[in-house]
């Protein structure tokens, strides 16, 4: 399983080498983002947490920066796992992969690694966007560590899985969306919280968040791991 997770890996991280979509089309998207938000917020933003009780209809930016990271991260996430489906469509590639005799968890881990690895990629340009534009202090970096990690396996788990299971359809697009936002919600409602709790320095409270997003990232890739060979088949 996990030898054929490697080549299913590499794979797809190779065709996204040579086409080259997230760096030119997502990470764009996601800078974009970035900026659009650093100026609409200017006004409303406390740059230090400490201020923010002296200065009226004014918010912490430790406060908005973790749901700006995690809300553009998820819309990345469509973009990333859309590519990742078109990648099969092409040239009969799925046909290929399933007559291929390759385990299908191996399939799915190799799938979901591949996004894994644009999305923190994506991660670390927000982080670097978000101490520039917001001057974000990364306080405590085992709980962000921790927390970014796991929340970001249950996002690709989710989105391989769905992403397989609308293949093929023609309203792939309007779809994926719909099936995916809802599952990966509470995904991303932990990082945001796990994320806010230790920007602000109450990290000992950030740790029961991580916590769940470990519950979610077990339940999500054995979910893929079990029935992705069915999903496969349904597409």
């Amino acid at each position: 399983m996990f030898r054929d997770a490697l080549l299913v890996l590499g794979k797809d991280l190779r065709i996204e080498a040579r086409a080259k979509v997230t760096l030119r089309q997502v990470a764009p998207f996601v800078v974009t983002v970035m900026v659009l938000f650093a100026f609409g917020l200017d006004r409303v933003l406390v740059r230090d947490a400490n201020v923010a009780d002296t200065v009226t209809d004014s918010v912490p930016a430790a406060y908005v920066v973790p749901g700006l990271i995690w809300l553009t991260l998820l819309f990345a996430l469509l973009l990333v796992v859309s590519r990742s489906v078109s990648i099969e469509e092409e040239d009969g590639a799925g046909d290929a992969l399933r007559l291929s005799g390759l385990d299908p968890a191996g399939i799915f881990l190799g799938k979901a690694g591949a996004i894994v690895v644009q999305l923190v990629a994506l991660e670390l340009l927000l982080v670097l966007g978000s101490m520039l534009f917001f001057q974000a202090r990364l306080h405590a970096p085992l709980l962000l560590l921790s927390a970014t990690a796991l929340a970001t396996v249950g996002m690709a788990a989710v989105g391989t899985c769905y992403g397989a299971l609308s293949s093929g359809l023609r309203s792939r697009e309007t779809l994926l969306p719909v099936l995916v936002m809802p599952v990966v919600a509470p995904v991303v409602l932990a990082a945001v919280q796990a994320w806010q709790l230790a920007l602000v320095g109450e990290v000992g409270d950030g740790w029961p968040w991580v916590r769940l997003l470990i519950v979610f990232a077990v339940v999500y890739v054995s979910f893929g791991v079990l029935a992705y060979g069915a999903l496969l088949e349904e597409s």
